[in-house]
């Protein structure tokens, strides 16, 4: 399953969130939120947070940098439950760390969603530089 779109909504003071249907088809009922880079929050189906749980296992406990990272995601990590009004409570731990207090964006990156505060979006999603990035990601190997 690939995610993409972008979507608005708004988180009520209690921490519900819908999920939009499109994004709640392919998650099922239960899935994983977490702490995401930049800010942001990833969720995950069950079967991509148990890829990426296997990938965080096989980090080698001796690095710093590894320790650092595996506790970053799962420290965090939240199952959580869509209920019949297709909300999902968001962990207050988890609203705290992205900043989650009324207007929110939920957009789909290929394997995972991301949940932004709408202002913290709007910051990062400028696309001002998008040539440069672009650059970049052809030294990377993907040229458009």
């Amino acid at each position: 399953m690939m995610f993409m779109g972008e979507y608005n909504h708004t988180i009520d003071t209690k921490g519900r969130l819908i999920i939009p249907s499109k994004f709640r088809e392919a998650l099922g009922d239960v899935f994983v939120v977490t702490k995401g880079l930049d800010g942001c929050l990833f969720v995950y189906d069950n079967a991509e947070w148990n890829v990426f749980e296997e990938k965080l296992k096989s980090l080698p406990l001796t690095n710093k940098d590894a320790r650092q990272f595996v506790r970053f995601f799962l420290a965090g990590a939240a199952e959580v439950e869509v209920d019949k009004q297709g909300r999902i409570l968001v962990p207050n731990v988890l609203r705290e760390f992205a900043q989650l207090n009324k207007d929110v964006v939920l957009i789909g990156v290929a394997s995972r969603i991301e949940i932004w505060s709408k202002e913290r979006f709007e910051g990062m999603a400028a696309y001002e530089d998008m040539d440069e990035i672009a650059e970049h990601m052809a030294e990377l190997g993907l040229g458009i």
